[in-house]
């Protein structure tokens, strides 16, 4: 899965779980926060920038294997969190956890994989709405596995978020034969396999995020990026996708994809401690909106109308997810809460 979306997920448990090593950006930004109140959205909204600009890249190099991409994209994720580990002092590989970190890395550097495979075969919006639906499958799989509870509106956001997918897959079994207005060649079904076989990697990795939960958040990042790189390295060397990039443009476009990520990362992290994860979650939306903008713009593709109307349906799914999140961090006696209703029974 996008690493940017576990990323979310370990900030907002780290700052959530009273680790005295974190800094509390909260705090010393509070007169930056005062003179700009919507800071952690803006920042939000510039890392799904940055993200969506990571799918471009990836989609872009051809010549490239997506192992090895994510290979480049995984370098990006290992850099920020070294000077973070060093300095909090963290074991790096604590006794006990080491099978969980191990598995979680695995499961998603798959799910990374599957992703940039499948930006490779669908149009690029396509793609990005049904691997941004990963929030909305982790209280299926936390309900099966952790046996937490699966609520109604966690039930409506999953079958919204179905339906949204099968209008983007268009399925030939239901729609017949339906051709992409496009000049690249599609593999439609693999693109639509790896996308949701990636989604369901990404969902596994929440849950076992959550069962990591006490360890802090750079320990987590800094295993899942150096296990990705020595996997994705691995796994290029035997499939024989291990090259070179070429001189010139296709250099700068990996150093722009390893720089991309990281900054995209930063961005999120920040915003996360300047704001609660429930409006960031419905800021990180753009990602979907720019990856419709990007698939036009780079790639003369005009997305169908079941592209779009799924796009919809996912996207009020994760938008609505976000808002509960956000209504249930409330405080109980909160007027924004009492505003939100439903949402936050």
């Amino acid at each position: 899965m996008p690493e940017h979306l576990e990323l979310q997920h370990l900030v907002d448990l780290s700052v959530g779980s009273g680790d005295e090593s974190v800094p509390n950006l909260l705090e010393n930004k509070r007169p930056l926060i005062k003179r700009c109140p919507y800071l952690g959205l803006i920042l939000a909204t510039l890392s799904s920038l940055f993200f969506s600009l990571c799918s471009v890249i990836v989609k872009s190099l051809v010549n490239i294997d997506p192992m090895q991409l994510a290979m480049f994209r995984f370098i990006g994720v290992l850099l920020p969190t070294i000077p973070i580990v060093i300095y909090t002092e963290q074991p790096v590989f604590p006794q006990g956890k080491r099978v969980l970190l191990i598995l979680r890395s695995i499961v998603g550097t798959v799910g990374l994989m599957l992703s940039f495979y499948a930006f490779r075969n669908m149009p690029l919006a396509d793609a990005s709405v049904i691997v941004f639906s990963v929030p909305v499958f982790v209280a299926l799989f936390a309900r099966v596995f952790l046996k937490e509870p699966c609520g109604i509106w966690n039930t409506i956001s999953i079958i919204l978020t179905l339906i949204g997918v099968i209008l983007i897959t268009h399925p030939p079994f239901i729609f017949g034969t339906y051709q992409i207005e496009t000049n690249q060649n599609y593999n439609s079904l693999r693109g639509a396999i790896a996308a949701f076989v990636s989604t369901i990697f990404g969902a596994n990795a929440y849950v076992l995020l959550r069962v990591l939960k006490g360890l802090h958040f750079s320990v987590i990042m800094t295993n899942f990026g150096a296990i990705a790189i020595v996997q994705t390295l691995f796994y290029s060397f035997i499939f024989g996708a291990l090259c070179m990039p070429n001189c010139g443009t296709e250099r700068f476009l990996v150093v722009c994809l390893a720089l991309f990520s990281y900054l995209g990362q930063i961005l999120l992290t920040m915003s996360l401690q300047m704001e609660q994860a429930g409006p960031v979650a419905i800021a990180r939306s753009a990602d979907i909106v720019f990856a419709f903008l990007w698939q036009v713009m780079f790639f003369n593709e005009i997305p169908s109308k079941f592209s779009v109307f799924g796009a919809v349906l996912v996207l009020s799914s994760v938008m609505l997810v976000g808002l509960r999140k956000w209504a249930l961090a409330l405080p109980a006696d909160s007027q924004l809460r009492s505003k939100l209703g439903v949402l936050a029974q």
